[in-house]
């Protein structure tokens, strides 16, 4: 939903008060993931990490693109299950093909959210289409909480309306906040999950959740109003910008801790500025995270392991023309659980 107001409110960041440090933003840097083959599209990925494993429930982001499919082949995932997650697709630019063992024959294009949940098992396959020239997006996962991680699998579709996002411009020469312009339009969001600048997706989440595209006009700066209670992360898609006073460069993620109520953003250079804001409550769960299942032991990866492996549970993908994936092979030692326990 859209944010009706004709002349919505500006939140002002400002400085910190006297004596109060300003927030401090952990920049995690991605690492460079080839999905496979000979012409193997590779994706840079910022989650999980040792440094953190994840944000609220968000487990997983990959970054790729601008891809040539002409060069880099495009996207071509035989099907391969999920347990325990849901996977969140959201594109810059491109036409992935979705098919799924529920049943859904989808297509994701930019700026229109698939949400898949695999709870206790799905499989599907994603492909690039013959119209994709240039391939660019994210894919994220999110973990269910235990009290849901069994659920049935679903796949919804959602299409969110852009949003104006008021804030300041520098003024030609010089900085924001130096003879800069304030209160009119500086970008605008599409708020795909959860809440954010007056919009609100519908689509239900099983845990408390933010997801949003923004883009931001050539040194400008907005001040967005956020839920105390999550931690947030921001990660860019090009520019460079400044989340709470520090730098991020394109493809790294900026991560906010709990506690703060207001999240300034400036785009630093002379071209429009992407980012992508992530935001949710604490898990307060370890989780076990090995290949495309989410777990709590174990033991539960072994045995969805075994179950996709022996063609139960997940159902089969109708229209691949190919075969399915293999699960490769467990690592000898057991796996061990990773995030923050309550």
């Amino acid at each position: 939903m859209s944010n009706t107001e004709t002349r919505p409110a500006v939140q002002r960041c400002g400085a910190s008060p006297e004596g109060a440090a300003a927030p401090r933003v952990e920049v995690l840097t991605p690492r460079d993931v080839p999905l496979g083959g000979p012409r193997a599209m590779t994706v840079r990925r910022t989650l999980p990490q040792r440094a953190r494993s994840l944000i609220g429930a968000w487990c997983f982001a990959d970054h790729y693109g601008p891809d040539d499919v002409s060069v880099s082949g495009g996207m071509d995932v035989a099907p391969h299950p999920h347990t325990g997650l849901q996977t969140v697709s959201w594109l810059f630019s491109g036409e992935i093909e979705h098919r799924d063992s529920l049943g859904s024959h989808a297509f994701v294009r930019p700026g229109e959210l698939n949400l898949m949940t695999g709870g206790h098992g799905i499989s599907h396959s994603e492909v690039s289409t013959a119209r994709t020239t240039i391939l660019h997006g994210v894919q994220l996962w999110v973990a269910l909480p235990e009290a849901h991680r069994h659920t049935d699998r679903d796949f919804q579709h959602y299409v969110p309306s852009p949003i104006a996002l008021p804030g300041d411009r520098a003024a030609e020469g010089g900085a924001v906040g130096d003879g800069a312009a304030e209160g009119g339009p500086v970008g605008e969001a599409r708020v795909f999950l959860g809440s954010l600048a007056g919009g609100t997706s519908p689509v239900p989440t099983f845990s408390p959740l933010l997801g949003a595209e923004i883009i931001l006009e050539p040194h400008a700066t907005v001040c967005l109003g956020i839920d105390p209670s999550f931690e947030h992360g921001v990660l860019v898609d090009r520019g460079e910008v400044r989340m709470a006073h520090t730098l991020l460069n394109p493809a790294e993620l900026g991560y906010l801790a709990p506690g703060n109520g207001t999240l300034e953003l400036t785009n630093t250079t002379d071209s429009a500025a992407r980012m992508v804001l992530l935001g949710g409550t604490p898990f307060g769960e370890q989780i076990v995270m090995w290949w495309n299942f989410i777990g709590r032991s174990h033991e539960d990866i072994a045995q969805a392991r075994e179950d996709w492996m022996t063609g139960s549970r997940f159902g089969e993908v109708t229209g691949y023309d190919g075969d399915r994936l293999p699960a490769p092979e467990l690592p000898n030692a057991p796996l061990k659980p990773r995030g923050q326990a309550r």
